[in-house]
């Protein structure tokens, strides 16, 4: 039987990709982005009781009463918003998950969504299995700053959603307040939804506060906001993240979330719950913990010959290689895995066009002898 796929475009991730070719290779992995260390011992010892005691059958659709209480206040004390625990708060498996019901639940044929590249690579097969056309913004290196007036002449009445993330992935790139001004301006008296993906919110340094859409109350009323429980406590494969959104726009994304997971791991939820009552420090430790390891890494590279580019939030490092050798990203991240021993990603899957740069990106959310192998490697190239 003659299949006509629905996904022309997509093949195996990039990602799969390379972590396939670090163990053919046997190279230092520091392509996908995961953590090589373990989620605090609390947390677990917590998912263990939840199991025990028999948290074990589905649990709630929009998730468990006392985890949406403790997201409502955790987003009252970092942002000053305080969403309605029962209309406004929905747990979901994983981010990419509520990015997906985010997306099919808003999203009509025709329609478009305005990305910026690089853009993570789950957005536009979401966008396009509903019908829908992604219009793409690139992102100038080395800042990867929007340029607001792009965003304003992309913009045409078939435009349903503006999709952002900051701290970005892969650039580290943050969005200030006067972006989110500039962001409000566009969308003011319109139809058009932001869906906001902050799965690294509290990974940001240098002092820097995060800009969440929830702290903008004009933008907060027409926005999505994801989040991941998975990048915050080091846990990515419990697949659990939530959706901040109001009422109205909460409602039609739990009618695709209840026939797409329905309800999501429930000793997870109980076990972050417990966790999240008893620790509320540790995601305001986050900057600190990741900012040294950062730090750690930057130091390790200086002697390479690799160029560093600035990175204010989230855990990865770009690198600009073209003092090694004067080729094309995809052909280079190969290169490197077979002749030099480690894993990265490359930027061009993350884009509608190549984007002739040079760049790779590495993650340093590793343990010390991680990124102390992988930087002996990459020091002698």
């Amino acid at each position: 039987m003659k299949i006509d796929t629905k996904l022309p475009k997509v093949g195996t991730t990039i990602f799969s990709v390379m972590s396939q070719l670090a163990l053919e290779h046997k190279a230092v992995n520091l392509g996908q982005g995961f953590p090589d260390f373990e989620p605090p011992q609390g947390l677990r010892d917590a998912l263990t009781r939840a199991m025990n005691e028999g948290r074990n059958q589905y649990a709630p659709m929009h998730g468990t009463a006392p985890l949406r209480e403790q997201i409502a206040a955790k987003t009252a004390r970092m942002y000053g918003h305080r969403p309605d625990v029962d209309a406004e708060i929905t747990v979901t498996s994983g981010a990419t998950e509520a990015l997906f019901a985010a997306i099919a639940s808003v999203v009509r044929a025709g329609e478009e969504v305005i990305v910026f590249d690089p853009a993570y690579d789950s957005y536009e097969p979401a966008i396009e299995l509903q019908g829908a056309k992604a219009v793409h913004i690139p992102l100038v290196a080395p800042s990867f700053a929007v340029d607001w007036q792009r965003v304003r002449d992309a913009v045409t009445p078939r435009t349903r959603m503006i999709l952002i993330n900051s701290p970005h992935n892969p650039s580290g790139a943050v969005l200030s307040a006067a972006d989110l001004e500039e962001l409000a301006s566009i969308v003011r008296d319109s139809g058009i939804v932001v869906l906001s993906d902050e799965v690294y919110e509290h990974i940001i340094y240098d002092g820097r506060q995060h800009e969440s859409v929830l702290r903008h109350p004009e933008l907060a009323a027409r926005s999505i906001v994801i989040s991941s429980f998975g990048k915050t406590y080091h846990c990515t494969g419990w697949k659990l993240g939530y959706a901040v959104a109001p009422k109205a726009l909460t409602a039609e994304f739990r009618k695709v979330h209840q026939y797409l997971t329905f309800c999501s791991f429930h000793p997870a939820q109980a076990a972050f719950a417990e966790f999240l009552a008893s620790d509320p420090q540790h995601y305001l430790e986050l900057p600190a913990f990741y900012q040294a390891k950062r730090d750690r890494f930057r130091a390790l590279l200086a002697p390479s010959r690799f160029k560093l580019l600035d990175v204010p939030g989230g855990y990865f490092q770009l690198v600009d290689y073209s003092a090694i050798r004067d080729e094309d990203d995809l052909a280079f991240s190969r290169w490197l895995v077979e002749q030099g021993g480690v894993a990265a990603i490359p930027l061009t899957p993350f884009c509608e066009a190549a984007p002739g740069t040079r760049l790779l990106r590495l993650c340093f959310a590793k343990s010390d002898a991680t990124m102390e192998a992988a930087a002996e490697r990459l020091c002698k190239l």
